[in-house]
């Protein structure tokens, strides 16, 4: 197989997954199309708290200490939030998926194509998976973890697309250049980012999903968009502490 196949895959996974739910969709009540989206906000608290479970690593404590590292994952966030709250970076993307949604979607759609786009590509490229899989295919050891994403992807495509309407499969723009880019990343520079700075960055990554759980299931509406900065900050940040400890 080819570098950059599970990225390929993915992309297939989301698009068969959005016209079934597309598909499906009309015949589900507005009851059971909510009651979909909250148990998805709810799973997506489960894998947020499953990835800070994995970013807190002996590998993390032995770069930052074992002390400093839900700092790091405070500071990544706070300094994140205030870059994307300044650069106003989830109402761009609400415009930019605005711009989409003229481009794409049917009148009938447009009251939640937005939301279906971002919310989908929040789901879809924030994670450990996301990087590290990309990171792995384009190194050449392969594409298994992006592979269990696409199938995972395509499940939560299913039902995102049933009760949001054709915005999730715009997702998959967004999913190629993140997931592509870093398969180039690793494809060109090798592996650029240490253990510990993978698992500062995924760790940073499980608590944006928990603000997006809070925000699927309705019990909080959180500026996730504003907290993506932190992604980069996070690796930035561990290697900063790492350096004077």
């Amino acid at each position: 197989m080819f570098i950059g196949v599970g990225t390929a895959i993915n992309v297939i996974t989301v698009v068969l997954g959005s016209l079934i739910g597309i598909a499906v969709g009309h015949r589900l009540p507005v009851r059971t199309r909510d009651l979909v989206t909250q148990i998805l906000g709810l799973v997506s608290l489960v894998i947020g708290g499953l990835s800070i479970a994995d970013g807190m690593s002996d590998a993390f404590a032995a770069e930052v200490g074992s002390g400093a590292r839900l700092l790091v994952v405070l500071g990544a966030l706070l300094i994140g939030g205030l870059i994307g709250s300044g650069i106003r970076l989830e109402d761009r993307l609400d415009g930019a998926a605005g711009w989409l949604r003229d481009k794409i979607a049917s009148r009938s759609d447009q009251a939640t194509f937005i939301e279906a786009a971002v919310t989908a590509t929040l789901i879809f490229c924030v994670g450990p998976l996301s990087i590290i899989g990309s990171i792995s295919d384009g190194l050449g050891n392969g594409a298994e973890q992006l592979i269990v994403k696409a199938v995972m992807d395509g499940f939560a495509a299913i039902a995102f697309a049933s009760s949001l309407g054709i915005g999730v499969m715009a997702s998959v723009i967004p999913l190629v250049i993140y997931q592509g880019g870093l398969t180039l990343l690793g494809w060109w520079l090798g592996d650029f980012l240490p253990a510990a700075q993978i698992d500062a960055l995924t760790a940073t990554g499980g608590v944006i999903l928990l603000g997006l759980g809070f925000r699927l299931a309705g019990i909080k509406h959180m500026p996730i968009g504003d907290m993506l900065p932190a992604l980069v900050v996070a690796p930035v940040l561990a290697a900063v502490v790492g350096y004077f400890v």
